[in-house]
């Protein structure tokens, strides 16, 4: 879903802008305006969910970030409607709610139980027609889920085992993800008591610590250690990257201890569509604990040279 188009407005719009379309459109297609018209309550119904999340700083970055596909499996309806104040608009209005609807969505309210039954009205406006019983719905469910560094970067598909309702189902991975996150799996929570629809499952994902790289959002860290010697003359070693692959990375003359060479886009991605991040190569000087002979003698010589 395109909630930029739906309200008309560019990606660059403010919102001031953002807030003006979406008077105009709820005033055009408010159910009280157009009884009966199912395709009006549809463009209602959409234009309330597309200023619920571009309305929200958060909301609009995360669904910048990641498009339609992935902010949908981020939020669900409940999340895009929790704080959002449509109560507000809807006064300006001269439309008057009664109390308890300055939190779209919030538990309980007869403004979530008014969408979650679809009908493309706004809260209190549509009198009792909004109203109708329905069973109560499952409760939604969290599992973690771990992802290797790898999966991170390319984005992968997984089957999951249900335990709880003895199924699987397979979920999408987008690339980019990072821990902490959550994928929401429609359907796949706790039964129904009552008969109505079952929650959902969210997957909250966990990144496995890497065995060669570290992670700093999307820069991985590569630490590799080279005798002084070749710090000092300079050489080049063999940098692996995350798809496997080897580069042949150039060492310049005079390398510091600690000293970091970027290699640029071979890090991990920045959502499914983002830019990749950098490769930090980090070299570390080794000193030998032990000489031979020959090597003090070189060493004291080279001492004696002022080196």
């Amino acid at each position: 879903m395109d909630y930029y188009k739906i309200l008309g407005v560019d990606k660059t719009a403010d919102s001031a802008a953002i807030k003006k379309a979406y008077r105009k459109l709820a005033m055009k297609y408010h159910p009280d305006q157009n009884a009966g018209n199912k395709a009006a309550e549809e463009k209602f119904k959409e234009a309330n969910e597309a200023y619920a999340v571009l309305s929200d700083p958060e909301k609009r970055q995360q669904y910048d970030t990641y498009g339609s596909t992935g902010f949908s499996e981020r939020y669900s309806q409940e999340d895009i409607f929790r704080g959002s104040d449509l109560g507000s608009i809807f006064r300006e209005f001269g439309i008057n709610f009664g109390g308890g609807f300055s939190q779209a969505g919030g538990s309980g309210s007869p403004f979530e139980s008014f969408f979650s039954q679809s009908s493309g009205c706004g809260p209190g406006s549509c009198g009792s027609r909004g109203f109708q019983q329905q069973p109560a719905k499952g409760q939604d469910m969290t599992m973690e889920l771990w992802v290797t560094l790898e999966e991170v970067g390319t984005g992968t598909e997984r089957t999951i085992a249900l335990a709880h309702i003895g199924d699987r189902v397979s979920v999408k991975i987008p690339a980019g993800i990072e821990s902490g996150k959550k994928l929401r799996v429609s359907g796949k929570g706790a039964p129904s008591q009552m008969g109505g629809q079952a929650g959902d499952l969210f997957l909250k994902i966990n990144v496995q610590p890497h065995a060669i790289f570290q992670q700093d959002g999307t820069t991985l860290i590569y630490e590799t250690k080279i005798p002084f010697t070749q710090a000092a003359l300079g050489t080049k070693v063999a940098v692996p990257t995350l798809d496997g692959k080897e580069l042949n990375v150039k060492i310049p003359v005079g390398m510091q201890p600690g000293g970091k060479l970027r290699l640029k886009e071979k890090g991990l991605p920045k959502g499914p569509k983002g830019p990749n991040g950098d490769l930090m190569v980090k070299i570390n000087i080794e000193v030998p604990k032990e000489l031979s002979e020959e090597q003090q003698k070189l060493l004291e010589e080279l001492q004696e040279a002022g080196l």
